[in-house]
């Protein structure tokens, strides 16, 4: 019986010849959040490059059908529990047979990624996504993480924070940044969502996000509080959350309490499909973040043509030093949130502000480089990577 059969997955057993990779992630496809689309993007390039001939992707969770997956992809059922994880991450690598990469979709899982790729006698491939990568990690992560070939960073912050405390040759760590979806774009303001929303007329604030209690940072809250004044000046202005989780109670008492919860909309989670739309809406987009390792929701906001809003703390800065129509603050400094939103909402711009750098075929062709690293097709000296891949951004954050 063959892997394929085995796993539940046709056709497993018979790939063209290339390189083999498996993917240890949290989540990819019928995935939510920036994570998951991440590794969608990701995984979907690597698949594209000539050299690969099959992706297989591990989830921990999957929220929904992973749907229509590119070719050269196959996902597996999802695994919950990290016993059972492990187990079935080591059974499906010696099932395999020969695998080139371990691809390591976050920090918390070297240890698992290391020690199947020592296993199978495989490269390890580290991604480094925020807040997880900004403190030193246990020392069985450390010891881990030095044994990887390549890691990748979302960002040069999140690149710097980590290699504070990550004993892992510099020229090793390269940043690949988040890519856009091109179904973000400028356009008129649905009318559908003007009626549901009664938006006819108002100038609309809008932050995309989950609303986790794990992930206050995101600063909804400072942004509750700064619209008392902003509505002195912008009386018609509007404020639309979109996303859900387990934080949106503390957030509606927070409007209630601050007496704006007729100036709120809670959207709720929206689809893909959707998202773009809700973006169309807006005109003015705001999130106040401390804990960004990037923050893919600003591409999407700038490419849709939205003046953005955005901290100068962490990986946010990565987003918005190439965006015309964007504006990085003190996330902490309430009145600098309010003269940001009140000078953005007073004459805002809807035209695309966005930059190439951030479209997927720069992201796949940047992978297919860092791919090359990776599998030793550049030469190595004394555990030392010789090529120099270029860091894609040559602006200076703001």
């Amino acid at each position: 019986m063959c892997l394929g059969e085995t796993l539940g997955l046709p056709g497993i057993g018979s790939v063209r010849p290339g390189l083999r990779i498996i993917a240890l992630v949290t989540d990819a496809f019928g995935g939510l959040g920036g994570i998951a689309q991440y590794n969608r993007d990701f995984l979907s390039a690597l698949a594209g490059c000539e050299e690969v001939c099959e992706v297989i992707i591990l989830p921990r969770v999957c929220a929904s059908s992973p749907g229509s997956l590119p070719s050269g992809v196959r996902q597996l059922h999802p695994v919950k529990g990290r016993i059972a994880y492990s187990f079935t991450a080591l059974q499906t690598a010696r099932k395999l047979g020969v695998i080139d990469i371990v691809f390591c979709g976050h920090l918390f899982m070297v240890p698992l990624a290391a020690f199947v790729a020592k296993l199978v006698r495989a490269h390890l491939w580290v991604q480094i996504h925020g807040i997880e990568a900004w403190q030193e990690l246990p020392r069985l992560h450390q010891r881990s993480i030095e044994t990887a070939a390549l890691a990748t960073s979302v960002s040069r912050y999140t690149r710097q924070r980590f290699l504070r405390w990550a004993a892992l040759d510099p020229t090793r760590v390269k940043v690949l940044p988040n890519t856009v979806n091109p179904c973000f774009r400028p356009g008129p303001k649905p009318v559908e969502l003007l009626d549901r929303y009664n938006a006819h007329g108002k100038k609309v604030l809008i932050t995309v996000s989950r609303l986790a209690r794990s992930e206050q940072y995101k600063g909804h809250d400072q942004v509750i509080r700064s619209l008392p004044r902003v509505l002195v000046e912008e009386p018609d202005a509007i404020y639309v959350i979109v996303g859900d989780g387990d934080d949106r109670p503390r957030l509606e008492a927070l409007c209630a309490e601050f007496a704006v919860a007729d100036k709120v909309r809670f959207a709720g989670s929206v689809a893909l499909e959707e998202l773009a739309e809700y973006f169309r809406l807006a005109d003015v987009f705001v999130m106040p973040s401390t804990g960004e390792g990037f923050g893919i929701v600003f591409l999407e906001a700038i490419a849709s043509g939205l003046y953005v809003i955005g901290g100068n703390r962490d990986g946010s800065l990565d987003a918005l030093c190439n965006a015309e129509a964007a504006t990085a603050i003190d996330p902490r400094n309430c009145d600098e949130l309010v003269s940001a939103i009140i000078v953005a909402l007073t004459n805002p711009t809807r035209i695309y502000n966005g930059d190439d750098k951030f479209n997927f075929r720069f992201f796949a062709r940047h992978l297919q480089a860092l791919l090359e690293v990776c599998s030793s097709k550049v030469e190595l000296l004394d555990g030392k990577v010789i090529a120099s891949i270029k860091w894609c951004f040559s602006a200076t954050p703001k």
